[in-house]
């Protein structure tokens, strides 16, 4: 081999580990266009044609007053103080979200789920029911019938039951009634807000931006929000943005995070968290406490009366500490393998990592959860 090739070989080598660690994201990963954004519809609605596994009307009064308004508006008029048992009927919630554009005649999936004790939903079907915005206006009408991904059986006292029955799913199960206005750029401008708050990112999308359509075409506004000028007219609009959506930037790194879960004991860091040289001394201390009830029996024939007392034996045993030096680390392996060195257990991690941060050996932000 020329040796006069082996620095460009080095270079090159170097270049391709360089593009491995900046990894690139399209725009519309790690961005969305303001006011283009999916909508909550919510609303109640009866669940008919089940097998016995209704709510019970006497604790669910609600379904007995839903289904008389329903006959009522079909023109069928029950007597006054009727007593009506159904079980095949359960009161639901039916939740769905409207899409962004959504246009009148689309249908959307929508989630049906029980708000009394309906044992399960299996096999039954929603009558029409109107879903509405947080506006109070309807945008949607769901009817179907229900997908339930579970199964269940019961007799003779004992119950087996496989997933949830008392939640079910309706694909394209609502039609949409209303379409919401979005303006899209019609001011001349669109703004891109970035799913994570970061300055270097936004300065990046920046540049892509300006580097494809010209200078001056984006400009940061902050930390989250770009502002884009658009075309004139609708088609050039959308073929423009299309056209950002498909840029690549490489997004800043993310900053280090320790995510902890006190209530279970999860803990979470990502790549970027660092660890300065330190020590930590581990220990365990266990505690047992064993009571026995103790019965005394009266003579035969005598008038004394049985006694029970309890007798406790409360034992401590403690494990020695271990004092274990903890070297600066710049990887998520590297942490994770000393801390398990020193045989800590989730919950150990996290007074820890709390020590750890107290201290100023932990490089991340600690959030507990």
């Amino acid at each position: 081999m020329n040796l006069l090739h082996l620095p460009v070989l080095i270079g090159l080598f170097a270049a391709l580990a360089m593009s491995g660690v900046a990894h690139a994201e399209r725009i519309k990963d790690i961005a969305s266009i303001q006011g283009v954004r999916v909508n909550q519809l919510v609303g109640y609605g009866l669940v008919v044609g089940l097998d016995g596994t209704g709510d019970q009307t006497t604790q669910t009064p609600f379904t007995t007053q839903s289904i008389a308004n329903m006959l009522m508006q079909m023109g069928v008029n029950l007597p006054p103080g009727i007593n009506m048992q159904l079980k095949n009927v359960a009161a639901v919630m039916v939740t769905a979200e409207l899409p962004a554009f959504a246009q009148a005649g689309q249908g959307i999936d929508i989630t049906v789920s029980s708000i009394g004790n309906a044992k399960s939903l299996r096999g039954g079907t929603l009558v029409m029911t109107p879903l509405k915005g947080a506006d109070g206006l309807i945008y949607a009408m769901g009817q179907g019938n229900l997908m339930v991904g579970g199964a269940g059986a019961a007799a003779n006292g004992s119950q087996t039951q496989i997933n949830h029955l008392a939640v079910g799913r309706v694909p394209a199960g609502a039609t949409v009634e209303r379409t919401v206005v979005t303006a899209l750029g019609e001011a001349g401008t669109i703004n891109l807000e970035l799913r994570l708050t970061d300055f270097t990112t936004a300065s990046r999308v920046v540049d892509a931006v300006n580097t494809a359509f010209g200078e001056g075409t984006a400009q940061a506004l902050n930390g989250r929000v770009i502002q884009v000028k658009t075309p004139v007219g609708e088609s050039a609009r959308v073929a423009f943005l299309g056209r950002i959506e498909s840029l690549d930037v490489s997004p800043a790194q993310a900053m280090a995070k320790v995510i902890i879960n006190a209530r279970t004991g999860s803990v979470v860091m990502n790549q970027a968290v660092m660890l300065d040289p330190s020590a930590v001394s581990h220990g365990n201390l266990t505690v047992t406490i064993n009571t026995e009830p103790l019965v005394s029996q009266p003579a035969p024939f005598s008038r004394g009366e049985t006694v029970v007392t309890q007798q406790s034996q409360i034992e401590i045993r403690q494990q020695p500490g271990e004092v274990m030096l903890l070297k600066g680390s710049a990887s998520l392996a590297d942490v994770v393998k000393a801390l398990n060195s020193i045989g800590a257990t989730p919950q150990d991690l996290l007074a820890i990592l709390q020590a750890l941060k107290a201290s100023g050996a932990l490089r991340a932000e600690l959030e507990v959860i």
